[in-house]
């Protein structure tokens, strides 16, 4: 018991979590000081207002050197291991890794293990950008003695200032050397490489790795030089800071500030010495005799030029490469946003001096008209916005149009140039993304609507012009006439204000009301039918499939090749070539099994005259279980690519049942058989009788593990088609059908596949082996090369490209998908070769929508 808690109380040791304990310190001294020093803030804020221009752009342009210098730094570095880095990529490595390090706990050296998706598809290793990484930290540091040296010597000597300074350059002086030593003996085999060698063996390979390569002096010697520049670029900073703010310039003041900066911010273990930079540098200004609310401005300034810019700067580039998504979903919320602005403008008070103006130049009718008009466009651009995201066509004529009402409602309403300054804004944002918007309107629900629409204003204009032309005075207290009757209808059926209408009873207040909820629900069915996607497919018809299965016989090469002629399936013939594509259509998506059927020579041509059908058409083109082969294609065309999984194929030729590793398997089919199950091959076409055996197994397989039927890229239990293929079946002493699989016709060459592999709950351990053992069998009867035994989902994903795939190897391992995992050890047992497959799509945004519509084609 005591034993417990001592080893609970050594868990929870300060010891084990400096890092943190430290960084929350750095947190609380960076409050104190803003805090303390709250009311000098306040007071340069109009320093900062009446900084000069000029200044603040050389601050400017000297951070855009900074980056540059930053770039070569690790341009030399991987130069200096024989690799060519390009400037960019170097520039934005530096950035990335910079913003990573403000949050990361000893962000300066964690930060390096980033490795952009960049850089690996340069072809680097992890070790050789290890490698340069190091080779960058240590320039980084020994400049860091090189220029502060110097500068705090004469610092001391001639002012006396700084000196507590010097034990932080002494300290890491020595720990340069430290690492200079530790990295020699592991170059060398030292004693430190013969202690790791003692107690973790393991890690030796990589070590050896990491120091095979052969330093060049030169290029090393390249990146210290820019590394200086940076050093410089850093004290120009301060410098430029005081004559911004109008302060005597003292250039060894500004070194040495900066220096002080730099030595806090590597040892600092969190946020990059938030706070605690700012400390120092005030109190070293301080003794250059700054005063304080000086010393904080300039410190203030420096830390924009040098901390938060490049803060900045860093964020963008991550969010650079979301951009497309952010494209696609900003329009949708800007438009919701002026649905809001909208709907508050009405509801709040206009300014009277603006009202006023507008009430010179425009009758009050007008403007209580846009008043409502501003106010029904809110609620319709509330609604759009959501169809925006889905492509939709009509939803972006319709939000320009509506934009464009608003901007001319808020004018009209009471001179709100703020709010049509947005509307405009918004409607330029709108015509620069206009291409995004492919998804057709149904013409037939279109042309409903607008009938509709007609229809029930002309039957609301004959009950409101009979009911106002005959109602009775005491309602409204006016007999209407003719012509009233017809407008006040009109009015309320467009629901615009009609302030000359104030019903004085009960009944008038309803009458009313019941002609404006006819208006609004006729809008708004009018709203719905602009905005319904076009959807017209018609079922191929048997010509066409007789001429998809010619080509197949001719230019087919893959296992799922005959799911291409399912019911499910639209064909899409070209007019240019021999070849077709099969594919489902689900929400915006044309979704493609595979790529086009036809000569290789001929792929590229069918594949840009299909997406641009399908531009016509309003969907965007993906295409499911793509092979690596077949990428370069789909490269030419600027397509992206997801990793789904792995297709696993068994070379027969090297398949045996002998060794030790198959010990197992042998021990489960001896067993199999000594309790009488028998495993035979039922040839097609197969009887009415036997169909409805293997059907009851089949739906027992369904229910007692929870499966559901799933097409587009498989096959579901259907009699008349499993009658015409071969099945292996296995059977009990008393002839009872246990577990089956049925052969399908494969396309590639030499190749041979199933489809359903399905068994009862009380089926015996090891009866998929025996089905699969006896398959191997059936193929080489057949004289086939190669089994192929069909896909693994979310495997195969060592080196993520993309963050998605990085979500998809993490979600993996989670236990919603075990199955997986278990499905992949029984195919290992068996498959000598790994082929991955990829999902193949036009820009980011469309995995935000494509395992629903994925999901959808893949049910019956």
């Amino acid at each position: 018991m005591f034993k417990t808690f001592t080893a609970k109380i050594k868990a929870l040791s300060p010891q084990s979590y400096w890092r943190e304990i430290l960084a929350v310190l750095m947190l609380l001294l960076a409050i104190i000081f803003f805090r303390s020093e709250r009311k000098e803030l306040m007071t340069i804020i109009p320093h900062l207002e009446q900084s000069d221009p000029v200044w603040l752009t050389a601050g400017i342009l000297v951070t855009m050197v900074h980056f540059v210098f930053q770039g070569g730094m690790y341009r030399q570095g991987f130069a200096a291991i024989g690799l060519k880095l390009p400037w960019m990529q170097g520039i934005v490595l530096f950035l990335k890794r910079n913003f990573l390090s403000v949050f990361l706990p000893a962000g300066g050296v964690s930060a390096l293990a980033y490795t952009p998706m960049d850089l690996r598809r340069n072809g680097y290793s992890k070790t050789q950008i290890h490698q340069a990484s190091g080779l960058f930290a240590f320039a980084g540091l020994l400049t860091v003695v090189i220029a502060g040296l110097p500068i705090l010597i004469y610092t001391i000597f001639h002012s006396g200032k700084v000196g507590d300074a010097w034990y932080g350059l002494v300290f890491l002086l020595v720990v340069i050397s430290g690492l200079g030593l530790l990295v020699n003996s592991l170059r060398n085999q030292g004693w430190l490489y013969r202690f790791i060698d003692r107690k973790f063996p393991a890690a030796i390979p990589y070590i050896n790795e990491l120091f095979d390569a052969n330093v060049s002096k030169t290029k090393f010697a390249g990146g210290v030089g820019y590394s200086l520049g940076v050093e410089l670029t850093g004290m120009m900073h301060v410098y430029i800071a005081m004559l911004a703010l109008g302060f005597p310039a003292s250039f060894g003041a500004s070194a040495s500030a900066y220096i002080v900066s730099v030595l806090l911010m590597i040892a600092s273990p969190f946020l990059r010495g938030l706070g605690a930079v700012e400390l120092s540098l005030v109190y070293v200004l301080e003794t250059y005799g700054y005063t304080s609310m000086q010393a904080l401005s300039i410190t203030i300034l420096y830390r924009v030029f040098e901390f938060w810019l490049p803060l900045l700067t860093g964020l963008m580039t991550f969010l650079w490469k979301g951009r497309r998504i952010f494209l696609r979903v900003a329009p949708a919320l800007l438009i919701f946003f002026l649905g809001i602005i909208n709907i508050i403008s009405v509801v709040t008070p206009p300014l009277r001096d603006r009202l006023h103006i507008v009430r010179e130049y425009l009758p009050l009718t007008a403007v209580h008209a846009s008043n409502f008009l501003v106010l029904f466009t809110g609620l319709g651009l509330l609604v759009v916005s959501a169809y925006l995201l889905k492509g939709l066509r009509s939803a972006w004529l319709l939000a320009l149009a509506l934009s464009g009402i608003s901007l001319f409602g808020h004018l009209f309403k009471a001179l709100d140039y703020e709010e049509a300054s947005y509307a405009a804004f918004t409607m330029i944002a709108l015509a620069l993304t206009y291409q995004q918007y492919r998804i057709k309107t149904n013409r037939k629900w279109l042309r409903t609507g607008f009938t509709t629409a007609a229809l029930s204003f002309a039957a609301v204009l004959i009950f409101g012009f009979t009911s106002f032309y005959f109602i009775d005075k005491k309602h409204f207290d006016i007999d209407f006439n003719w012509q009233q009757s017809l407008l006040h209808t009109a009015r309320s059926f467009l629901l615009v204000e009609d302030d000359s209408l104030k019903p004085v009873t009960r009944f008038g207040h309803e009458f009313v009301w019941m002609i404006r909820l006819l208006g609004f629900i006729t809008w708004g069915f009018v709203l719905f039918t602009v905005v319904k996607p076009f959807l017209q497919l018609t079922e191929p018809n048997e010509p066409e499939r007789e001429r998809a299965r010619f080509l197949l016989d001719q230019y087919g090469n893959s296992a799922t090749d005959y799911f291409k002629l399912s019911k499910d399936k639209q064909l899409f013939f070209s007019e240019l070539h021999e070849a077709f594509v099969a594919y489902r259509v689900s929400g915006a998506f044309a979704i493609v099994l595979e790529e086009p059927v036809c000569s290789e020579e001929n792929k590229v041509d069918v594949l840009k005259e299909f997406d641009a059908y399908c531009r016509r058409k309003g969907w965007q083109t993906v295409f499911y279980r793509v092979d690596e082969n077949s990428m370069l294609w789909f490269n030419e065309l600027r397509k992206k690519k997801l990793i789904i999984g792995q297709e696993a194929i068994l070379d027969i030729s090297r398949f045996t049942l002998e060794g030790k590793d198959k010990k197992s398997l042998r021990n489960a089919l001896n067993s199999l058989q000594k309790k009488g199950y028998v495993t035979t091959v039922h040839r097609a076409p197969l009887s009415p009788e036997f169909i409805a055996v293997i059907k009851t197994v089949s739906d027992e397989w369904l229910t007692n593990f929870d499966k559901e039927e799933m097409i587009f890229s498989q096959g579901m239990f259907d009699a008349v088609e499993i009658a015409q293929h071969d099945i292996i079946a296995i059977a009990d002493a008393a002839g009872g059908v246990k577990a089956f699989l049925n052969i399908i016709p494969d396309f590639a060459p030499d190749e041979c596949t199933y489809d359903l592999i399905r068994k009862t709950a009380d089926s015996p351990g090891g009866c998929m082996d025996a089905l699969i053992i006896r398959f191997i069998e059936y193929a080489r009867e057949q004289n086939k090369l190669f089994l192929n035994l069909g896909l693994v989902p979310m495997t195969g994903i060592t080196q993520p490209e993309n963050a998605a795939e990085q979500m998809i190897r993490f979600a993996a391992r989670s236990k919603r998908f075990n199955h997986y995992r278990g499905l992949r050890e029984f195919k290992e047992k068996y498959a000598t070769i790994w082929e991955n497959k990829y999902l193949v799509y036009e820009n980011d945004f469309d995995l935000l929508q494509l395992p629903t519509a994925l999901n959808r084609v893949m049910k019956p």
